[in-house]
């Protein structure tokens, strides 16, 4: 098949040749994020290949769609960036990487709770600024603290155990409790796991029901200097709700890899521009925010599952057999 892969990056070119090795599709790299204004690059592929940040909503499937697009290809397990009802009206098929390396992000939002507990990151600017001082530098013990996981997946799953290793205590919230769940997790009401933990990690998808689920009515259920770590989807959180947080002291310390209007950030180098997002430069200015753009799914071996699953997928649509990872409206194959 023809492919058309928007949003790509050296090292994305790199991984997915690689796997293309073995399926031979014509794959055609584009740096530009998919939007309304550059749907018409698509014209005559019969696929896309799209990324966490492209967008898919109604406006732009209506123009793949006229343009000869039969499938899109998500390279990402999230799909809450597709009008998945849309897609469906226009009989385009919408396929995703279902998991790539849940240690991969379970690690690095372990990262960032190491980071943000002992300021390693503070701590490296001072000493390469010859500053040894280490006032605003105090940390915990892990040990013994209750850290709260909402949602349950796979990474969510990883994180506990990786945290149950350090000593912790564990409860978790999610509508539907995993039966692979250790013992040593202990289910609660979300309301529960606010009241309780020390560290709150979140791991949910992006529903509905958990659009802006960290806002002020949550933090305000939580205890004073809590640490808050998100490495799910960026609006899950109310960034508003968690500077007001920040600026109280009721959130102790903030780690993000994910932004809810990180579309127009991450993924490109922005260092010679004048950023023009109030919140995210906010956010920028505490001392007790550590925040990385998106980079928890980056590892080799993530990096080679998603472009073999992509591509997969796109030889699976095209010889109508195969697993092929389908999303739609209602349901996941």
């Amino acid at each position: 098949m023809r492919i058309a892969v928007f949003s790509t990056k050296p090292y994305d070119r790199t991984f997915l040749d690689q796997a293309n090795q073995a399926h031979q599709h014509q794959l055609v790299y584009l740096d530009a994020r998919l939007t309304a204004e550059t749907a018409p690059l698509a014209a005559g592929f019969a696929g896309i290949c799209a990324f966490v940040n492209d967008k898919l909503d109604r406006e732009v499937l209506q123009r793949l769609h006229s343009s000869g697009t039969e499938l899109i290809a998500l390279r990402s397990a999230g799909f809450n960036n597709v009008d998945l009802a849309e897609a469906e009206r226009l009989g385009i098929t919408v396929a995703r990487v279902p998991a790539y390396s849940p240690h991969a992000v379970a690690e690095h939002a372990v990262a960032l709770v190491l980071g943000l507990n002992r300021m390693t990151h503070r701590a490296y600017n001072r000493v390469r600024e010859g500053n040894f001082s280490l006032d605003g530098l105090l940390g915990f013990d892990l040990y013994g603290k209750t850290v709260g996981v909402i949602g349950t997946g796979k990474i969510g799953l990883i994180f506990a155990d990786i945290m149950h290793g350090f000593g912790c205590r564990v409860v978790a919230s999610d509508p539907f409790p995993s039966a692979d769940a250790k013992e040593f997790v202990s289910y609660v009401p979300l309301e529960k796991l606010f009241g309780e933990a020390d560290i709150i990690s979140l791991h949910c998808p992006l529903t509905p029901e958990t659009n802006h689920l960290i806002d002020a009515d949550a933090i305000a259920q939580m205890k004073p200097g809590v640490m808050l770590v998100n490495t799910g989807r960026g609006r899950v959180v109310d960034t508003r709700a968690v500077i007001e947080g920040l600026k109280s002291g009721r959130i102790g310390r903030l780690g993000l890899d994910v932004y809810e209007e990180e579309e127009n950030l991450f993924f490109q180098d922005l260092s010679q521009q004048v950023i023009s997002d109030d919140l995210f430069m906010r956010l920028t200015t505490f001392p007790n925010v550590l925040i990385t753009g998106h980079q928890a799914f980056f590892t080799a071996e993530a990096l080679t599952n998603i472009a073999e699953t992509t591509l997969a997928n796109i030889s699976a649509f095209e010889q109508g057999s195969g697993a092929l990872h389908r999303v739609t409206a209602d349901k996941l194959v």
